[in-house]
This record gives structure tokens, C-alpha cells and sequence, in this order.
């Protein structure tokens, strides 16, 4: 198979690499779809309790969809959308998942790569990163599906220009729109993303999954019922809200079981 992705596990921590450096880690369709079966394989463990999101080699994160697949795989409009659909549900999959997930961004990360890494709930990127989304130049359009993703991160304002100049920018710009949670310097990446992994697994795993499921909740208009706003406190019957209550009295770190 040209290009894969692999899962590995230490622990607690799960590491989803997308493994095709040749090609700058570019997506087949056979690839998305093992990433969405990956992500969703995941998704129903709750052993996890943190995912990092990263590409395979120094050179690039994901440079997005194979452009030589499209005369096989994008041939008219009806080939297009199947594309569109099984690639975006594919994606759609680190979006959902009820786990924290880190994106470990190195080098480049354009096209369907830079929607892949909103998809994560944090974008670690190193300071030679390079985001865009040329499109344009393509003669392509982006979907609503896919748009919807550039625009949570960098409005509708942001959306347009890195839409409409499609040029190849840097971290710094990256930050300013919004795409990225942090930078640093490329030699010091991995401890980055070590230290942000970390920091998110010392906190109680349910806490996260339910802090998650929240702020996906309130991106929809409609009111909140009784149920959803009494499952906010539902921490408070917890083994770890217990074992987090002790811990901080006794002045140490809590042993979290995500029970």
C-alpha cells in the first residue's frame, strides 16, 4: 500500500501517524478512511485518555489530498462528491472524538492537512510550519463541509482571505488566524507536545470528555433541556471528584481511575 496510518499506544496516550513522508504524508482516499477507522476505534475506548495527531517524517504534517489520485478519484461531479463525503466523514472523526486530541504539526500543513489539524483540539506547531489552502489555484472549490472548518477557527473574515489570496503562509499567520494554539521552535516539538500531553492527562479523563461534549453543545443554537444542564454536575458523584478533593487537601497529585 502506498502510505498508511498507524496507531500506536503508550499507556494512556495514543499516537495516530499518518505515513506517507514521500508525499508529504498526502492522503489517498484509502488513507482517509483509515484514519476515520482509527479515530473511531479510539473513540469507543476509554482507556485513552489523550490522542496526538502527527505525520510521518520532518518534513510536512499533511499536504492534504493526493492531487494525482483526482483524475481516478474527482472525474466529474458525482465522483467529487463520493470524495467529499467519505474524506469529510472521515475527518469529522477527530472532531468527534470524545478524547482530547493534539495535533503535532512539523512542517507542512496545507489543503485538507490544515483541515485536519482544526479538526484537533490543540495545534502544536513548529516555527517553520507552512498552512494554506490554494484551492483557488486548483480551480477547486471548497465544500461547505470542509469551509465550515476553516471558518469555526478563523471567522468568516479570516476564512476569505486565506481563501481568496491562496498563498503558502507561515506559523506566525497561522497563530494570527487562529489555526494554531502555540508555536515553537522545531527542535524543541516533540517536548512540546509531550509537556501539552502531559498537562491534559493529569486532569480527570471524564472531566475532559465532558468538558468536550460541552463546548460541542453550545455551538447548537437550540436551549439547553434539564437533563443536559444537571449532567454538569454529575462530576460531583465521581470516584475522581472525590479522589481530586482529597488529593488537593493532602497537597499531591490526584490518581485519576476515569470513574
Amino acid at each position: 500500500m502506498d502510505g498508511a496510518i498507524r496507531l500506536e499506544r503508550d499507556g494512556a496516550v495514543a499516537t495516530v501517524t499518518m505515513d506517507r513522508p514521500a508525499k508529504h504524508n498526502a492522503l489517498t482516499l484509502a488513507m482517509y478512511e483509515a484514519l476515520g477507522a482509527a479515530m473511531r476505534e479510539l473513540s469507543d475506548d476509554d482507556t485513552v485518555r489523550c490522542v496526538i495527531l502527527r505525520g510521518a517524517g520532518e518534513r510536512a504534517f499533511c499536504a492534504g489530498s493526493d492531487i494525482g489520485d483526482f483524475d481516478d478519484t474527482r472525474s466529474g461531479v458525482a465522483q467529487a462528491k463520493e470524495y467529499a463525503r467519505r474524506s469529510n466523514a472521515a475527518i469529522r472523526t477527530i472532531r468527534d472524538c470524545p478524547h482530547p486530541v493534539v495535533a503535532a504539526i512539523g512542517g507542512i500543513c496545507i489543503g485538507g492537512g490544515m483541515e485536519i489539524a482544526s479538526m484537533c483540539d490543540l495545534r502544536i506547531a513548529s516555527d517553520d510550519s507552512r498552512f494554506g489552502l490554494p484551492a483557488a489555484r486548483l480551480g477547486l472549490t471548497v465544500d461547505y463541509d470542509e469551509l465550515a472548518m476553516l471558518v469555526d477557527l478563523a471567522g468568516r473574515r479570516g476564512a476569505l482571505e486565506i481563501l481568496l489570496e491562496g498563498h503558502i503562509f507561515g506559523a506566525e499567520e497561522a497563530l494570527r488566524h487562529r489555526l494554531v494554539t502555540r508555536i515553537v521552535p522545531r527542535a524543541e516539538l516533540a517536548a512540546a507536545v509531550a509537556a501539552t500531553v502531559e498537562r491534559v492527562t493529569a486532569g480527570a479523563p471524564r472531566v475532559n470528555r465532558w468538558h468536550k461534549a460541552f463546548v460541542r453543545r453550545l455551538e447548537d443554537p437550540a436551549p439547553l433541556d434539564a437533563a443536559e444542564r444537571d449532567e454538569a454536575f454529575a462530576c460531583y458523584d465521581t470516584e475522581d471528584y472525590r479522589e481530586g478533593s482529597r488529593a488537593f487537601a493532602e497537597k499531591r497529585r490526584p490518581d485519576f481511575k476515569g470513574r
